[in-house]
């Protein structure tokens, strides 16, 4: 039989159609460039929630294209700030700061008023995470359209974190928010660094705890404008009602504020609402009364200085150790001063030295 060209050829077998694109937008979606330092301000002053984040994430990265784009922003947006309440809140970890931020939140923003909270969260010194939980904590309050909650890393440098605070609370004025909540780690430090950009410090306690006081550092309750007892609900409310007068005497013994304000001692509950608008009124008192006596104006400039000093020290402490003097000696000097071949006044010294030369000489 003759050969057929048609069985000795290869034949084509016709292959499965490949499926269709689930979603057609993809294919049009283009690649869009990161907006300008313009409509970020223009995007932030209009309310606008997803610029306001993205632009507090440029203030936390800490690429160098990245910070110099967030100071360009931060500037522009200042002429905005510094028309809020700013409130810092505190307690030690379980005390309920979430919580009462929500439930004070609720009785905010049920009004006429815009809130921003800003929480510093502890972040793991072991594998350096953080959980950024507020918005979880704070369910009902982040579904609201009048309310804007931000959860920061600490990280390795609380002082750091506590800087960008500052800058984002520029930020969120400019957005129109006109109360600020700044909730803090609970662990010390973080309190120091918060009271220097708040208005009105909130202290937060537990009931029925024993010797309530004794376990807070003095420094913390003298910085308070108000410590409110919470949890007082159920059968923690008698204890709540013990506390609170325990509270108000040990007070007594603390020397007058430079305010001129006396610090009151209240109870509430998150649960039954409990305080919460006695809160708000003591906090409305405050601000008169500081406003009237010219401390509010004075406090306020007293930590722009603070923060520009910080500034400073900061940006010192990061020429120091990118200097290529320094860079080339810190390791030699830092083994000698370790295995006791030489003093650490020495030592910084020399460094120091270096610092001061023009990194162009030899």
């Amino acid at each position: 039989m003759p050969d057929d060209p048609q069985h000795t050829r290869p034949q084509v077998q016709k292959g499965v159609a490949q499926p269709g694109n689930l979603n057609p937008a993809l294919r049009q979606r283009k690649v869009r460039k990161p907006p300008t330092t313009n409509e970020y301000v223009e995007g932030i002053r209009r309310g606008d929630r997803v610029l306001l984040s993205r632009a507090i994430t440029l203030i936390e990265s800490k690429l160098d294209e990245h910070r110099q784009q967030a100071k360009e922003i931060i500037e522009a947006c200042l002429p905005f700030s510094g028309q809020s309440i700013r409130l810092g809140v505190t307690g030690s970890p379980g005390v309920g700061k979430s919580s009462f931020i929500e439930a004070l939140g609720g009785y905010l923003t049920a009004g006429e008023h815009r809130l921003a909270v800003l929480a510093i969260d502890p972040s793991s010194q072991v594998s350096h995470g953080s959980i950024l939980g507020d918005k979880t904590r704070m369910g009902k309050l982040s579904t609201s359209d009048r309310a804007f909650i931000r959860p920061s890393p600490a990280g390795d440098s609380l002082g750091g974190v506590a800087r960008k605070t500052r800058e984002t609370i520029i930020l969120c004025e400019a957005a129109g928010y006109d109360t600020i909540i700044i909730e803090t780690v609970g662990v010390g430090q973080s309190e120091i660094a918060v009271h220097s950009m708040v208005d009105f410090f909130l202290l937060l306690l537990l009931p029925g705890a024993g010797d309530e006081l004794q376990g807070i550092k003095r420094g913390i309750v003298e910085m308070a404008d108000l410590v409110a007892v919470n949890k007082a609900d159920g059968e923690r409310l008698q204890l709540a009602k013990r506390a609170r007068q325990e509270y108000r005497n040990a007070l007594h013994l603390f020397p007058p504020k430079a305010s001129q304000w006396i610090p009151q001692v209240v109870i509430c509950s998150t649960l039954s609402g409990l305080g919460i608008d006695e809160i708000w009124q003591l906090v409305q008192e405050y601000l008169v009364s500081t406003k009237e006596n010219g401390y509010f104006d004075q406090r306020r400039r007293e930590q722009a200085r603070y923060w520009l000093e910080d500034t400073i020290k900061r940006q010192l402490q990061y020429l120091f150790y990118h200097h290529p003097g320094v860079q080339s000696r810190l390791s030699a000097i830092q083994h000698a001063v370790v295995s006791g071949q030489m003093s650490s006044f020495k030592g910084a010294e020399e460094l120091l030295d270096l610092f001061a030369k023009d990194p162009s000489e030899k």
